[in-house]
Parts: structure tokens; C-alpha cells; sequence
């Protein structure tokens, strides 16, 4: 393992660092700035000494042309050409040359042959060999340019002679090469060369001023630069100690010249060589001077924080005796006088942050934390032992009420009154009672079996049974339970508490009291996917409505139609109600698929009254519906939307649901009723409300739940429930509706004592719409009925 660096070594390497970055970058930013603008120098006078070729040439070209319109004007020259006298002529074109240093002078005739000339190479009566120059001074009177003859390159003009009329042209020039060379090299300090080729050729060189010893060499590299460039402009080239410049000259024949102008680079980057060099020396100066500086530093700040981590090592073992000893006024006196009175504030302090890190704040008794340690060494005893623990999970009924009602500081003496009465449960030194948060305690019961935890449960209920007179108010607390044994129920501490909380919160769903762990409280992979599928059931319709008819058991008339939806999955076929309404109940998706029903049902209710049949229409609402704000309004856009009567439905809301949040349930209804709803109580009798509850509710129906109907021709309790439901319903001035009507004995049954209206199989089974027509038709036709509107409805 490589040990770690120490602070002063990182200080010292940092600004010995920092100095060497900042030299290194200085140095290559200065080096290359210099080499740049050396490099732009030479390139400026590259482009400079092109310039000052082009106007050597241009002088050159003038001379010739001025060399030229003398001899054309002399007289005896002209009558020379008139009396094509080739002796006299070429003596004067060889006195002229002499004259003008010409390389090259012709004549011509009038037909482009060679009538003289000064150059062996060109026979009298060949063909002039700047055909092109001949041309453009038939044109314009003269003319001017390059050429290349006999591997030479020569400035040559072409004028015409006149006597009067034109009688012959004249071409003079001289020869771009050593001369030339020299000149444009003394004039702007820059190496000269011209090269030519003709046709296919190597590229020859045709004048320097390089030395003799280098000529061969440089025309060898020149040839390949030549070959490997692609543009014929002027074009700044670099090798390893010159910039070059290649400038293509225009000749007039087949035949190709470049001047070559060359200018060292290595006395202009002269001046940043010895910067750099200077720079360098500078930088060894100031790293050596940091490393100093910075080690004397280092050392004044690590040696005090080696002594603060001494002190800061012993408290981490638990001595807070020590101190730093630190008396310099600078940060690190300050950092060592604060760190000490921070050592002083930890030793005050630690017993109480333990105190509060097991404990609850507000009642005193053990938090989730202390539970979960004791519950875990009361697990390792026990399999040690092969014995049993158990642990009760509480959560307070209606505390949300007292919350929303009294306010949450009510609620906190509440939960204090709660832990009090609490505490008297616990017979042994071993039995721990803990909050776990919110309304939910916890009792773990070490050394205890099923039964034992059982009857601590009952014993829990009756504690809670009495009210609570906390802050002048009397309230009603009651509890529902959950139970978990080791070994029965598992034997991991989260696997035991996901357990426990999974019991109680089906004891309160079914207000049990308590309940005890099952391992069908469990929810398979597979119904959690069919809940996750439900989602997409409602947006790809994959729902339906069935529709069971309920009869008027004094006429004989069917007058409503239940609304139950059903779900047909695309892969798993017909799913059961059962199957996926709890789920939608505990998610609150309940509300996206009581959305659907209310506007399917609205839906086939305007369709029923646009074809005559006079059924209204019944839709359950659950408890989360009616718990829902927003749940009137949206009934009343779909009553809007559809152009339907309210009196048509009737909404049917279990006891249940209404004694879940009984505030706001009674209001939620009085809203639904001032809209013109009729409401139902579903499911009457399997309830907890009170009669006098019920009697403030502005409901018009009461539905006998159907576990009393289906046996009440056998069961002689069953029917006095039925018999004396129907009175209390009537009494209180309710229509009375039984559901689960199996047989014609029941049905006779209901009707003799009074019933308004009944529902069950032997009636009709739920029927799809269309189905339900048909068997309206055929049980109006068999009941020999005249069909009319709902007398509820009427």
C-alpha cells in the first residue's frame, strides 16, 4: 500500500509545480510566438523580394522595348530589311546587341521566318520559335514575355518594323539567369534560383546564387518540391533551415520556369533563441527560490495540524482529556482554540445524543432503532434457546381525524396519553414498548409464543377501549393490531416487521381488532403485474359494463339496473371483481375506473331513454370516491354532457365507506344529495354506524346486504334481520332494497312483508346491454306488465 503524501510534501510540490508549469508555459508561449512572427518576417520578405523581381523584369523589359524602337527607327537598318540585305542586317543586329548587352535579337518577314539572327541555334529561314510573341505583336504592334530556348530562360520583345507599312518584326532579349539572380539578391538579401523544364524533362537550373558546391543538391530538392506541390501561385514553403517561395513564371512556349526565392530561418529565430535561453536560467532561479519558500511555509502549518490530529485521534477513542497546545494568533491559534471548545461541547453533549438516538422525542419510550436492536438480540437468544418472540404492531384508529379536527399539538398529548396507558401492559423487565413513528407503537414480547402475544393483544384493545380526557376533550381512541411470531412467521428482523406491518394493516381493513400473520396476506408477482396492467385497462377499453335488473316487487316492473364493471383482459380472459377492485381501492386507481363507470352508465342511460326503456341506472361509489371533492362535480358534467335527468341514478355508498371519515363523507353526500341524486346505503347491516348516524344521512334507499336474503327462507335469524330491516327502513321513510334474491320462496318472502324492491340471480343474472333489452322484452311479455317509467324516477 502506498502511504499517503503529507501535507507539506503537496505544498512543496505544488508551488515548486505551479513556478515550473508557469516557466514551461511562459517559455513554449514565448517560443512559439517568437518562431511564428519570424516566420511571418521571412514570409513578408519572400513576398517583398517577389515584388522587387517582377520589377527588375519589368525594367528589363522596358529596356529591351526601348532597345528595340531604337533600332526599328534607324534608317539604315529599315532599308537593310526593305532590300533584304542579310549580311547588313545581321552585322546591325550584332552592333546593336553589343550595344544594349542583348543575349538574343531576330528579324523576321512578314510571314514569321527568320531573315537574321544573333543565336546559332536559330537558322535564317526557320520558323520564329516565340510563335505565341509573334502573334500578340501582329495584334497589338509588340509584344513582351518569357521564354525558354535551348534550355535558357530569356525576356524577350517582339516589335514591329515599319517602313512605312510593316515590313518585318525585330526580337530582342536577354538571357534571366546568374546576372539576374545577383542582382535580386543583393537588392533583397534572399537566395536566388531559376529552374526550367522542357516537356517531360527534369527540372534544370538555369541560375544561382547558391554556391557551386551546393547547386547539384538543391536542384535535386528543388525538383522534388516541384513535383510534389499543387498549386501554381505564389506558395511560402518550409524545409529544416529556409522558407521558400516558388513564384511561376509565364513563358511563351512548352516549356515551364519557376524562380526560386529562399530566405534562412535560423537568424531570424537567432533573437528567440537567446530569450528562451534566458528564461530558462530565470526559471531554475524561481524554482529554487519556491521549493524554499514553500518548504518554510509546509512547515509552519503541518506541524500545528499534526498536534490537532493527535487530539482529534484521542477523541475518536473516547479521551477528551487531552488539548492543543497551540499558541500562535494566527488562523491556526484560532483553529486550535475553537477545535478545543468544540472537544469541551462533545464531551457535554454525547450522552445525550445517544439518549435521543434510541429514544423518541416525544413520548420517552424506545424509537424504531432501540426495537430493531433488541428485537435482534432477542432473535439470537431465542435460536440459541429454540424459543419464541413475538411483536404486536399498533396503529391508532382515526388519529387522522384528531389531527385534522383538534390539531397536531392535540394530536402529540394524545400520543403521550396513548404511551402512558400503554406502559402498564409491559408485566416484565424484558418487554420493550416503543414508537415507531406517527400513531404506530410497538411491543416486543421476548419469551413469548402465539397465545401469549394474542392475549397481550386483547389486552392492548381493552386498555384503548376506554375514551381519553387529555386537554379538557374527551376522545375516543381505539387500535387495530398485528401479531408476528419467531420462528412461525420468519426469522430476519426486516422480514419480521414487513410482516407485522403487512397484519395490521389488514386488521384495520377488516377491523378485526388484531390479526395475525397469513402467508396470503401476501401479494404474488402475479397480482401485483395484474394491478400495474389495470392502469392500461381503462385508456385501451378493456372494461365493461354489466348491468343486473332489480324488479319493483309490488308491480312486478323492472325499474333499475345495477352497473357493474368487469374487466376482459386481452391475455388472461374474464378477471374477477375481487380480483382487481381491492388493489384499485388501496392504490387510489379506484378513482380513474369510478370516472369510467359514471360515464359508460351515463352513456347507456341516455341511450336507454332515447329508445323508451325506462330503467334508471345504480352505481357503487367506494369509500376513496367519497372521500373525493371533486367527485360532484364530475357527476354533474357527465349528467350535463349526456342530457340525462339526475333522477336516473342512484349512487350506492357502503357503511363502511361513510364511517371511514364520517366529516367528510356526510358532506361529500349532502352535496351529491342537493344536486337531485338519489343515494343508496349498500351492504346495510354488516356496518358499525349507528341508527342514529344514519338517520342525519340524506340518503332514500337502504340495500339489505345479501348474506341476510340467501338463507332467510331457511334461517329463522336471518329472516327476522330481513323483516325487521324492512320496517326500520320504512319507518324511516326509505325504500327498502334486497339483493341476492335466489328463489321464488324469497322473492314471495320479500313481497309479503312489504319490500320495495329485490335483485338476485332468480331474478336476472348481470347482462351485458344489449342482453339486458332482450330481457326486459321477454320479462315484461311474461309478467303480462304494461311497461312504464320508474316509479323511482317518476
Amino acid at each position: 500500500m502506498i502511504a499517503p503524501r503529507s501535507i507539506r510534501s503537496r505544498i512543496v510540490a505544488f508551488f515548486g509545480g505551479l513556478v515550473l508549469i508557469l516557466a514551461c508555459v511562459a517559455i513554449a508561449g514565448i517560443s512559439f510566438f517568437t518562431s511564428s512572427s519570424a516566420e511571418r518576417q521571412v514570409m513578408g520578405e519572400l513576398a517583398v523580394g517577389e515584388r522587387v523581381f517582377a520589377r527588375i523584369l519589368a525594367d528589363k523589359s522596358l529596356q529591351l522595348r526601348q532597345a528595340a524602337v531604337v533600332l526599328a527607327a534607324d534608317f539604315a537598318f529599315r532599308e537593310a530589311v526593305a532590300t533584304a540585305d542579310a549580311a547588313t542586317l545581321r552585322s546591325a543586329l550584332e552592333n546593336h546587341g553589343r550595344r544594349i548587352k542583348a543575349d538574343l535579337i531576330m528579324m523576321t518577314d512578314l510571314n514569321g521566318r527568320i531573315t537574321a539572327s544573333t543565336v546559332p541555334e536559330f537558322d535564317v529561314k526557320g520558323a520564329f520559335p516565340y510563335g505565341a510573341l509573334l502573334t500578340q505583336a501582329q495584334s497589338s504592334g509588340q509584344a513582351a514575355g518569357l521564354a525558354v530556348t535551348g534550355g535558357r530562360l530569356y525576356q524577350v520583345v517582339v516589335l514591329a518594323v515599319r517602313a512605312p507599312a510593316i515590313v518585318g518584326w525585330v526580337a530582342m532579349g536577354f538571357v534571366v539567369e546568374d546576372e539576374v539572380a545577383r542582382e535580386l539578391a543583393d537588392l533583397t538579401g534572399l537566395k536566388v534560383s531559376f529552374l526550367t523544364r522542357s516537356g517531360q524533362h527534369d527540372w534544370r537550373m538555369g541560375g544561382t546564387t547558391l554556391p557551386p558546391t551546393d547547386q547539384a543538391a538543391a536542384n535535386r530538392r528543388f525538383a522534388q518540391l516541384l513535383d510534389a506541390r499543387t498549386s501554381q501561385s505564389v506558395e511560402p514553403l518550409r524545409d529544416a533551415t529556409d522558407m521558400t517561395a516558388v513564384a511561376t513564371l509565364t513563358v511563351n512556349t512548352d516549356t515551364a520556369a519557376v524562380a526560386i526565392l529562399q530566405r534562412s530561418l535560423a537568424s531570424a529565430l537567432q533573437g528567440a533563441a537567446q530569450l528562451r535561453n534566458y528564461l530558462m536560467t530565470m526559471t531554475l532561479v524561481g524554482l529554487s527560490a519556491a521549493l524554499f519558500g514553500s518548504f518554510v511555509i509546509a512547515r509552519g502549518v503541518t506541524n500545528p495540524l499534526r498536534q490537532l490530529g493527535v487530539v482529534a485521534q484521542a477523541m475518536a477513542s473516547g479521551d477528551y482529556t487531552q488539548s492543543a497546545e497551540i499558541t500562535s494568533r494566527d488562523e491556526l491559534g484560532l483553529l486550535a482554540t475553537a477545535f478545543n471548545q468544540m472537544r469541551e461541547a462533545i464531551a457535554t453533549r454525547e450522552s445525550t445524543i445517544m439518549d435521543l438516538a434510541y429514544r423518541d422525542g416525544l413520548t420517552q419510550l424506545p424509537n424504531r432503532a432501540l426495537l430493531h436492536d433488541r428485537l435482534q438480540q432477542a432473535l439470537a437468544r431465542a435460536q440459541r434457546s429454540h424459543g419464541a418472540v413475538s411483536v404486536l404492531l399498533l396503529d391508532l384508529d382515526n388519529f387522522q381525524l384528531i389531527n385534522t379536527t383538534l390539531g397536531h399539538q392535540y394530536g402529540d398529548l394524545v400520543l403521550q396519553a396513548v404511551a402512558q396507558r400503554l406502559q402498564g401492559l409491559l408485566a416484565r423487565k424484558s418487554d420493550t414498548l416503543a414508537r415507531l413513528g406517527g400513531d404506530e407503537f410497538a411491543i416486543l414480547l421476548p419469551d413469548a409464543d402465539l397465545a401469549a402475544a394474542r392475549r397481550t393483544a386483547v389486552r392492548l384493545l381493552e386498555v384503548l377501549e376506554p375514551p381519553l380526557n387529555v386537554g379538557n376533550q374527551v376522545v375516543d381512541v381505539g387500535g387495530s393490531v398485528g401479531i408476528v411470531v419467531y420462528p412461525d412467521h420468519g426469522d430476519d428482523v426486516a422480514v419480521l416487521m414487513s410482516r407485522v406491518d403487512l397484519s395490521m394493516t389488514v386488521a384495520k381493513r377488516t377491523r378485526s381488532g388484531y390479526a395475525e400473520y397469513a402467508p396470503s396476506y401476501e401479494q404474488s408477482p402475479e397480482r401485483l403485474s395484474l394491478l400495474s396492467e389495470l392502469r392500461s385497462a381503462v385508456e385501451n377499453n378493456e372494461l365493461v359494463l354489466l348491468y343486473q335488473p332489480k324488479i319493483d316487487l309490488a308491480s312486478g316492473c323492472a325499474v333499475q339496473a345495477e352497473a357493474l364493471v368487469r374487466w376482459r383482459h386481452p391475455v388472461r380472459g374474464f378477471v374477477p371483481p375481487d380480483d382487481f377492485i381491492p388493489f384499485a381501492e388501496q392504490t387510489g386507481y379506484i378513482r380513474n375506473i369510478t370516472q369510467w363507470v359514471i360515464e359508460a352508465a351515463c352513456a347507456q342511460l341516455a341511450c336507454w331513454r332515447r329508445v323508451g326503456i325506462p330503467l334508471d341506472v345504480c352505481i357503487n361509489v367506494s369509500a376513496r370516491d367519497l372521500l373525493n371533492n371533486d367527485l360532484p362535480a364530475y357527476i354533474a358534467q357527465c349528467i350535463t354532457r349526456h342530457g340525462i335527468a339526475v333522477s336516473g341514478l342512484t349512487l350506492e355508498v357502503t357503511e363502511s365507506a361513510i364511517m371511514d371519515d364520517p366529516v367528510r363523507a356526510q358532506d361529500n353526500l349532502q352535496r351529491l344529495h342537493a344536486q337531485g341524486l338519489r343515494l343508496s346505503i349498500d351492504d346495510f347491516g354488516t356496518g358499525y354506524s349507528s341508527l342514529a348516524y344514519l338517520k342525519r344521512l340524506p340518503v332514500s334507499e337502504l340495500k339489505i346486504d345479501k348474506s341476510f336474503v340467501l338463507n332467510m327462507d331457511k334461517d329463522a335469524d336471518d329472516a327476522a334481520i330481513v323483516r325487521s330491516t324492512i320496517d326500520l327502513g320504512h319507518n324511516m321513510g326509505l325504500t327498502v332494497v334486497a339483493e341476492g334474491v335466489e328463489g321464488a320462496e324469497a322473492q314471495a318472502m320479500l313481497t309479503a312483508w312489504g319490500c320495495d324492491i329485490a335483485q338476485g340471480y332468480y331474478i336476472s343474472r348481470p347482462l351485458a346491454a344489449d342482453a339486458l333489452e332482450t330481457w326486459l322484452k321477454e320479462w315484461q311479455a311474461a309478467a303480462s306488465v304494461t311497461p312504464r317509467l320508474s316509479l323511482l324516477s317518476a
